[in-house]
């Protein structure tokens, strides 16, 4: 593994630090137990973080943000995880920020005009609708129901999506179809810009799910009933879909794993504060040896996901897919944070249970990072047939000369 963290990098992440310190965790605890807060709110944190010098750093200048690599942008990342109001402070959050970066790097001239920079300022929001319901995309993308064919100058879109993440308040959805019926739908996907104010869009409903109170989330269940769109709204490359969806899903997942590994490090730091004025059987017990065990074995673990994570951020910013690498920062990382929330959690006891700290809320959100963005079970099946490809059968005839 190989990473440098620059100067650029850091300097940016100290000053997201210093934000989130002095603006945001105040606010987070001034309205903890009282349910999400408004969007007037966030609006606040957001015009805070412009003249701070943190907001959006992560999409170019003549688009509204601050043009940074995207190397340089993690540290701001991990110290928004801190709080799960930091993201939307800092125009840092999921599903915006995926989106964003999707729209930046195939949309037109005119889609970015449209949608990007409305997106980035803050003014519309947008979700990612791709995941249906049986027999429909799951784990497998492949199984994908829903259709977009072409009618004239319109694309005309029939399909049932669920799980559309913020899809309740979007604006605008990225809609994953099938436009070539023939094709695998590997080769036969598209994204689409559809307005959420379109014909034919209708939001059945707002998934009941495990997740956090201080901010809302929706998971919208969603049709799409013979919705045309015009051609223009064509995402990209017709039939590359599933290849858009990849340069979007890789640097999001590292992204996320940087929010979360942030939201793991608060949990700890919380945690120790409380274990150092917390006394029982006769002294701290931040002095007895099992809680600075557990703290030292999460802290080692958040260490390493660290750098995979960045290791793997070097290899995307050179060009390459890092593809296995992405994988395996995402099902490490998820698994690493929600053992050290959950650790952090434990350690602080009822306490931590209580909407009174933060780690409540963090464990609702951190066991959902298991599943979305691609479940465990998917990314250790990519690890294991990348793992077997190149399969040394010398070995075997090594063993079987023992064996006769």
């Amino acid at each position: 593994m190989e990473y440098t963290e620059t100067g650029v990098g850091r300097e940016l992440g100290e000053r997201a630090r210093q934000f989130m310190d002095e603006v945001v965790l105040p606010v987070e605890r001034e309205h903890s137990g009282d349910g999400a807060v408004s969007e007037a709110v966030i609006e606040e944190l957001r015009e805070e973080a412009r003249a701070r010098g943190v907001y959006c750093p992560q999409i170019d200048e003549e688009h509204g943000g601050m043009g940074y690599d995207f190397r340089d942008v993690l540290p701001l990342f991990e110290q928004a995880g801190r709080s799960l109001l930091g993201g939307p402070a800092m125009r840092v959050a999921a599903p915006d920020e995926g989106n964003m970066h999707t729209i930046e790097l195939i949309g037109t001239d005119t889609q970015k005009e449209r949608w990007l920079e409305p997106l980035v300022e803050g003014e519309i929001t947008s979700a990612f609708s791709m995941t249906e319901p049986k027999p429909g995309a799951g784990s497998d993308p492949k199984m994908m129901q829903t259709t977009a064919q072409k009618d004239g100058d319109e694309w005309v879109i029939d399909g049932h999506k669920w799980w559309t993440t913020m899809g309740s308040e979007a604006d605008v959805f990225i809609v994953m179809a099938q436009t070539d019926m023939d094709a695998h739908p590997y080769s036969g996907t598209s994204l689409f810009l559809v307005p959420a104010n379109a014909n034919g869009v209708e939001i059945v409903r707002d998934i009941p799910h495990l997740g956090p109170s201080i901010v809302h989330s929706s998971h919208a269940e969603i049709t799409y009933d013979r919705v045309r769109i015009p051609e223009d709204n064509l995402l990209g490359t017709e039939n590359e879909g599933f290849t858009h969806a990849q340069e979007r899903l890789g640097p999001a997942r590292l992204t996320h794993c940087m929010r979360y590994s942030g939201m793991a490090q608060r949990s700890l730091d919380v945690a120790k504060a409380y274990l150092s004025e917390r006394e029982a059987f006769g002294g701290p017990i931040a002095e007895k040896q099992a809680p600075r065990f557990a703290i030292a074995e999460a802290e080692t673990d958040l260490y390493a996901a660290g750098t995979m994570i960045r290791d793997a951020a070097t290899k995307i910013a050179r060009g390459e897919s890092a593809r296995n690498e992405v994988s395996a920062c995402k099902v490490f990382t998820a698994n690493v944070t929600q053992d050290a929330i959950d650790t952090a959690l434990q350690l602080c006891g009822g306490s931590g249970m209580s909407k009174d700290l933060p780690i409540a809320d963090f464990y609702a959100s951190v066991r959902c990072f298991r599943i979305v963005d691609g479940a465990d079970e998917v990314h250790k099946r990519t690890l294991a047939r990348a793992a077997f490809e190149d399969v040394d059968t010398a070995e075997i005839e090594t063993l079987s000369q023992f064996e006769n």
